[in-house]
Formats: C-alpha cells, sequence, structure tokens
C-alpha cells in the first residue's frame, strides 16, 4: 500500500514538473518576444523586397534560437553564476576596449569586433553584464551615505565612457537609465537621483540657454538644501557637481560625439531645417507611420516600405514600418505587448526570493522599458534620433540574443519564486 502511494506521488510529481516545464516553455514572457520577433521579420522582408540579400530569416532564426536558449537557461540557479560575474563584467570590458584597436566601423561608428566566424556588439553585451555587476554589488546593500555610492558608480563609468566614445549615444544613456532605477530600488534617496538626473538638465542648458545655468544650478544647491541631513555639505557637493557637469559638457560635445550625432540631437526639434540630411529619417518616418492610418496598408504592401525611403529601416526605424504596414491598431497591439511583458518582468521583481535575484529583474525591465519609450519618441519625432533599438524587433543578432538570455534569467528567477511558495 504504501509503495503504491509512493509511486501515485512520485507520478504526480512528474506530471506537475512536466506541466511546470511545459508552463514556461509557452509563458508569455517567452511568447511575446517571439512574437514580436515573427512579425518584424515580416517588416523586415518588407523593407528588404527589392534585395538580393534579405534579413528576415536570420532574424527569425536568431529569435527561435534565443527562445530555446532563454527556457534552457531557466533551469539554470542564478547563485551558482554569482561567482563568474566578475570575471564577465572584466571580460565585457576588454571587448569594449579592443574595439578602439580592431572594431568594425558601419556608418561612422566602430561598435562591432569581428571574431571570423560571427561579429558581435560588445556594448550589447555590456548592458546585461552591467545589470548583473550591478546587482551583486547592491545586494543587501542600502545607499545611505555618499561613500556608498562610490563602488556602485563606479562600475557603471567605466564601461559608460568606453561605450560613449564609440561613438555609441544610445547605449550609454540606457546604462544611465537603468543605474537609476537600481539605485531607487535599493532604497537610495529619491533626492539623491534626481540630483543625479538634474545633470542631464544642466548640459541641456548649457548647450541651449547658458544664461539660466546659474539661477538652475542655485536651484539644485537649494533642493539638496531643502531635503539633506548635512543641508551644507551636500548643497555644497552638488553645486560642484553641477558645475562639473557644465564644464565637462562643451569637452563631450566636442569630441565624444560625431558630426551626424549632434545633428540629430538638434534636429528633431525641427527637422525640416535640413530635409534632405540630418531630418530625412524622421519626416519620413513620420509620413510612413502617418500614411498607415487605422488598420494600415497590410504585411508586405507599404509603399514607403517596400521602396525603402527610410534608411536603415530594419534595425532602428522598425517601427515606422509596423505603422504604415499595420496601421494604429498594429502600433496598439504591439504595445499593449510591451506594456504585458513589463508588467510581468515588474511582477517578478517583487516576488523574488532575494534581493539580488530582484536586482537584476528590475534591471532588465529598465533597459526593455527605456529602449521601448525612447525608440518610439524617436520614430514619432518627439525625440532625437540616439541610435537605440526597438526590443525584439530591431534587426541586430547580439542584441536579439542577449535581451533573451535576459528573458531566460527571469524565468529562471520566477520559476525559483514560484517553487518557494509552493
Amino acid at each position: 500500500m504504501f509503495r503504491r502511494i509512493s509511486l501515485l506521488n512520485k507520478r504526480g510529481f512528474l506530471q506537475k514538473k512536466d506541466n511546470f516545464r511545459r508552463g514556461f516553455l509557452f509563458s508569455p514572457l517567452l511568447v511575446i518576444p517571439l512574437f514580436l520577433v515573427i512579425i518584424s521579420g515580416l517588416l523586415i522582408k518588407s523593407i528588404q523586397e527589392d534585395l538580393i540579400v534579405s534579413n528576415y530569416l536570420s532574424h527569425i532564426l536568431t529569435g527561435f534560437l534565443g527562445y530555446f536558449l532563454a527556457f534552457f537557461i531557466s533551469y539554470m540557479p542564478l547563485e551558482r553564476i554569482r561567482k563568474y560575474l566578475i570575471p564577465f563584467y572584466f571580460c565585457t570590458l576588454i571587448s569594449l576596449f579592443l574595439i578602439y584597436f580592431f572594431g568594425v566601423s558601419v556608418s561612422g561608428a566602430q561598435r562591432w569586433l569581428n571574431l571570423g566566424i560571427f561579429s558581435f556588439q560588445p556594448s550589447e553585451v555590456a548592458k546585461l553584464s552591467t545589470v548583473l555587476t550591478l546587482a551583486l554589488v547592491l545586494d543587501k546593500k542600502i545607499i545611505s551615505k555618499i561613500r556608498d555610492l562610490i563602488f556602485p558608480l563606479l562600475v557603471v563609468i567605466v564601461p559608460w565612457l568606453l561605450i560613449f566614445f564609440q561613438p555609441d549615444l544610445g547605449t550609454s544613456l540606457v546604462l544611465l537609465f537603468l543605474t537609476s532605477v537600481m539605485l531607487y530600488w535599493s532604497q537610495m534617496p529619491i533626492e539623491w537621483i534626481l540630483m543625479l538626473v538634474f545633470c542631464i538638465v544642466t548640459s541641456v542648458l548649457y548647450l541651449t540657454l547658458p544664461t539660466v545655468l546659474i539661477c538652475w544650478i542655485a536651484f539644485v544647491g537649494y533642493f539638496v538644501y531643502r531635503s539633506s541631513t548635512k543641508k551644507i555639505i551636500f548643497s555644497a557637493l552638488a553645486i560642484s557637481i553641477h558645475f562639473l557637469v557644465a564644464k565637462l559638457t562643451p569637452i563631450l560635445w566636442q569630441y565624444g560625439l560625431k558630426e551626424y550625432q549632434k545633428d540629430r540631437l538638434v534636429l528633431f526639434l525641427d527637422p525640416n531645417r535640413d530635409p534632405l540630411g540630418g531630418g530625412y529619417h524622421l519626416i519620413q518616418s513620420k509620413i510612413a507611420i502617418g500614411s498607415g492610418g487605422l488598420f494600415g496598408t497590410g504585411l508586405l504592401q507599404g509603399k514607403l516600405t517596400n521602396l525603402q525611403f527610410i534608411p536603415e529601416q530594419h534595425t532602428d526605424f522598425i517601427f515606422s514600418a509596423l505603422g504604415e504596414e499595420l496601421g494604429f491598431i498594429g502600433c496598439i497591439i504591439v504595445l499593449f505587448l510591451f506594456f504585458f511583458l513589463i508588467k510581468k518582468l515588474i511582477n517578478t521583481a517583487t516576488i523574488a526570493r532575494t534581493e539580488f535575484e530582484s536586482l537584476i529583474v528590475v534591471g532588465i525591465a529598465s533597459t526593455f522599458l527605456f529602449q521601448i519609450i525612447i525608440n518610439l519618441f524617436m520614430t514619432i519625432g518627439l525625440g532625437p534620433v540616439t541610435g537605440i533599438p526597438l526590443p525584439f524587433m530591431s534587426y541586430g543578432r547580439t542584441s536579439l540574443v542577449i535581451n533573451f538570455i535576459s528573458i531566460g534569467f527571469v524565468l529562471s528567477i520566477l520559476k525559483r519564486s514560484r517553487s518557494r511558495r509552493n
């Protein structure tokens, strides 16, 4: 009798485990990205219809590879890889450094390393390695003093500098955003985060309204004075940091950005100033999205998309092809899928077993969220062209594989958080 009960229990356990596996294979965290890959693959086919070699099949196959890779990674407990994170981080830094000597230049940017069999983009790997290493540093650490910030910021500033001077403005902005969110998640005072975010405003004012800069820095000093305990010390430190940012801004503008990047950052306010140059992408992108109307022209039927009016549309401007061929309804459906994906990620972060795992999910979620928002704003003309891809939709094999690996880590965390509750 006891043996029969044991066998029944074992069968029930195996059946439950089998259902658990199938459940994760068809988890929304995996199915939504794969669906986005397939849709974007068809859009890429439409964009490159007249080309001899099209990237749509490569994009879809890479997506399926990433899908199964993420599924297998979900069975790997993250606690086992903690000891490998620091070596992984330094390997990423080395690859970013090698870009300057052996990197392949495309469209004026030197961002790829060619390994013979394949080439990859180290800055895409740096997003994930920064999230993992920063989570390791912030684990069980509450940011309550200025010195608590030194090591976490050091982890970020080194890859940020290497990426910014490639130049890759988009990825450098992603690193800044995910760092701010992860610091906030680790209970860093919101006033400190605002002080760091205000540095961006200081840079913009220095370039556009330098006469207002003194009043702005004075306001920052007053804001810090009102919101901190050591009022004099912190306000003086804040004012000094913002004056330093103001001094460094022209240096970074002059030597850190290429001319085409400067044009993109300025021309989004009025792209018609240079309709055949820096403003061309924005103008054509808005026309393509507007011409799609409510239901779009249909997959593979977009006139502007088929005739390649938008250069490199299959990468950063894939959303404009979506707007033309699937219309407003198609855009809303895709944005809803992105929203649902981010919501699932945030829910996973709140139920994670450890602070380390929770920080990883938050870092991954903030990376996706920032890229989605900035890419969307870029393609509809509400933001400058920064070269930030749309996750799972923009063509780029390194980016796509890293995104699925990130999803695999999230699934691993979700699986262990569920098993703990069960």
